[in-house]
């Protein structure tokens, strides 16, 4: 299972599984906002390596990220493709300045500052992924969930949540071992079938799994009223882990770089940094 799972807790011994649900989650919007608002080279870089480094310290194994990594990065160069087709002027438009690096067909030239401004875009996708990746391989779904009542969110809404976390690595598990089960029979799934065989076989797995865990979901929704879940306004989590001293500090660097993004926001008048200026 470990070589196909998407996405999904890991047991580890890094100081991120120490940390509180509640305080990864608050560092992962804060810093995403952070990074997603602001334009600043110099912080999103800064981010981006924060993130490696975390990575490094989880030692999380590359085939466990792989497929994401690598979705990730065909649809940031499908964006940045999709971007200079529709805008191919815009960095001109947003730095006041033209330095053309080749020159194309009519409007298709390329410039430094379009170039600029496409890599700060893609940069954006290696800095905050790579966040979301860490918090869910180092949070587990109940913790996730007691987290998420922590900050506010109804336990309704929290558990819900949490089951769908829980569902994916099954889901995930009983499509692999489905599609195995049809290779041995002779349908072609692997890389050696082409492209559109490998889709249109995959698809004939993966729509009545769905259907399935549907029908699965409403069993356990209906065991769950059944034993009357939801009825108290509150309750008590089994995996609730109080603030420690590093969450409070995990919590106050996040607020530190959302701070610093404002600001940038004021010393470079605007949300974009300027090195032509």
């Amino acid at each position: 299972m470990a070589n196909h799972q998407l996405i999904g807790y890991q047991k580890g011994d890094s100081f991120l599984y120490d940390l509180s649900g509640a305080s990864k989650l608050v560092f992962f919007v804060l810093v995403s906002v952070a990074t997603m608002t602001t334009y600043d080279t110099r912080l999103i870089l800064f981010i981006g390596a924060f993130s490696l480094y975390l990575f490094k310290q989880t030692k999380i194994p590359w085939k466990s990220i792989s497929f994401v990594i690598t979705f990730m990065t065909f649809f940031a160069v499908l964006n940045i493709v999709m971007i200079y087709l529709f805008a191919p002027t815009y960095g001109e438009d947003i730095y006041q300045a033209k330095t053309i690096l080749f020159d194309g067909i009519g409007p298709f030239y390329l410039t430094s500052q379009e170039l600029f401004y496409l890599f700060n875009v893609t940069l954006k996708y290696f800095s905050t992924v790579p966040l979301a990746i860490l918090f869910l391989i180092t949070t587990h779904p109940s913790q996730f969930a007691s987290s998420l009542n922590q900050i506010g969110v109804p336990y309704k809404i929290a558990y819900a949540v949490s089951l769908t976390l829980r569902y994916i690595p099954d889901v995930q598990e009983e499509f692999y071992t489905i599609r195995t089960s049809q290779e041995a029979r002779g349908l072609e799934l692997s890389k050696k079938a082409k492209l559109f065989e490998r889709i249109k076989g995959n698809l004939q797995i993966l729509m009545p799994l769905i259907f399935s865990s549907l029908d699965r979901i409403d069993v356990v929704a209906t065991a769950m009223e059944l034993r009357r879940f939801g009825k108290l306004k509150k309750r008590t989590w089994y995996s609730y882990k109080p603030l420690s001293k590093n969450d409070i500090v995990t919590i106050l660097f996040a607020i530190v770089i959302v701070c610093l993004s404002l600001i940038l926001f004021f010393v470079n008048h605007g949300r974009f940094y300027n090195p032509w200026q």
